[in-house]
């Protein structure tokens, strides 16, 4: 179940709130038409969106790219603590009343991928079977994770570079006119300047947070799938619960050390 992540909203706000202020405090909020700027815009949002397009593997994971701009303000409740109770609960279940008696409970479970291995393994899955189809759709989940982190990586990367590609055209046509009017010096560079500025807002505003989010929540659901597969493994194999509830437990250290180490 995913909700909302007020860290992020809030962090993403109050990164918008910081240039208010900084334009509020460097001539007042009314200069804020100086930064608007619709071709200079153009030239950067749109040139970096159609560089993205071009290294993107197809149309739709382009598309999916934007829309999952929503994901890094929803967090996907996983608690481990949890899932590493239910997958004890299980087992005490499987080993007093056999793997049959877990189709029953599977279907109270909330957790999809959870519910998905327990009825595997009341439906007697073979156990390779089993972990195929739970680690394939894991890389699937992962794999396209991992695309839309490229994605906001690319993203992030190319904005920059059209914001410079955007200024060099504009002091192109201010020294081409500088002869004709050499009053206007000072607002041509200005102007020049402003896609510069829009494509570091849009790197560090936008693509690297959102980028750094999904990377870190992918990580998490990564972990919460892979207990939960070495869990339905040992289930199946009919390992007693408190051997399971150890190997959870050194699955999870090994898994947190990883990942702070990744971090």
């Amino acid at each position: 179940m995913k909700t909302l992540n007020r860290s992020a909203i809030s962090g993403f706000i109050c990164c918008f709130g910081m240039v208010l202020i900084g334009i509020a405090t460097n001539g007042g909020i009314k200069t804020i038409l100086n930064f608007i700027h619709i071709p200079s815009m153009i030239i950067t949002f749109g040139g970096a969106f159609f560089a993205v397009m071009v290294t993107s593997e197809s149309f739709p994971d382009f598309l999916d790219g934007l829309h999952s701009f929503a994901l890094a303000f929803s967090k996907e409740n996983i608690s481990l603590d949890e899932i590493g109770d239910m997958i004890f609960e299980l087992a005490v279940i499987a080993r007093k009343e056999g793997v049959l008696a877990l189709e029953e409970k599977s279907d109270k479970l909330e957790n999809a991928f959870l519910r998905k291995g327990i009825r595997l393994v009341a439906d007697g899955t073979d156990a390779d079977l089993l972990k195929d189809i739970l680690e394939t759709e894991l890389q699937h989940e992962m794999e396209t994770n991992r695309r839309r982190v490229t994605f906001w990586e690319n993203l992030g990367a190319y904005a920059p570079a059209w914001g410079m590609v955007g200024t060099l055209l504009g002091l192109i046509n201010m020294m081409k006119s500088m002869g004709d009017d050499p009053g206007g010096i000072g607002a041509g560079m200005s102007l020049a300047l402003l896609t510069t500025l829009y494509g570091s807002v849009l790197a560090n505003w936008v693509c690297i947070p959102i980028a750094g989010k999904l990377k870190r929540s992918g990580m998490e659901i990564e972990l919460g799938k892979e207990l939960i597969i070495e869990g339905v493994l040992s289930i199946q194999a009919g390992d007693n619960p408190m051997v399971i509830k150890e190997k959870i437990r050194t699955f999870r250290e090994e898994w947190e050390e990883k990942v702070h180490a990744e971090a």
